[in-house]
């Protein structure tokens, strides 16, 4: 019996479903060049809504990627930081990236 034989990992398939969710790649690899408010991920990411990043941004926050912390200045200011948990798809996401760089054709990714 090779390794093909067993079923789906249930774990792998939760982990790929969270990354690879529409625009969460894009926002993990935004915070990790050091993007922490809602305009610098919003600026960096073409074509995202207010709305979907929000929304998304909520969703990483519940999977424990990333932390969202609210400084009560004047006015009121919020930065979001990834957790250790976040941090630790450096890899995953660096390695995606430089494999869509060697193999994703440009004219793929224009719609």
């Amino acid at each position: 019996m090779n390794d093909f034989d067993h079923a789906l990992c249930p774990r792998y398939h939760r982990a790929v479903e969270i990354i690879g969710r529409r625009w969460n790649g894009a926002i993990l690899l935004m915070m990790l060049r050091g993007a922490t408010r809602f305009t610098e991920l919003r600026g960096a990411i073409p074509d995202i809504s207010d709305k979907m990043l929000s929304e998304r941004l909520k969703e990483l926050e519940h999977e424990g990627l990333i932390r969202r912390t609210v400084i009560p200045d004047t006015p009121v200011r919020v930065e979001y930081q990834l957790t250790d948990k976040g941090r630790a798809l450096q890899a995953v996401v660096e390695s995606i990236s430089s494999w869509a760089e060697a193999w994703v054709d440009h004219a793929e990714t224009v719609s």
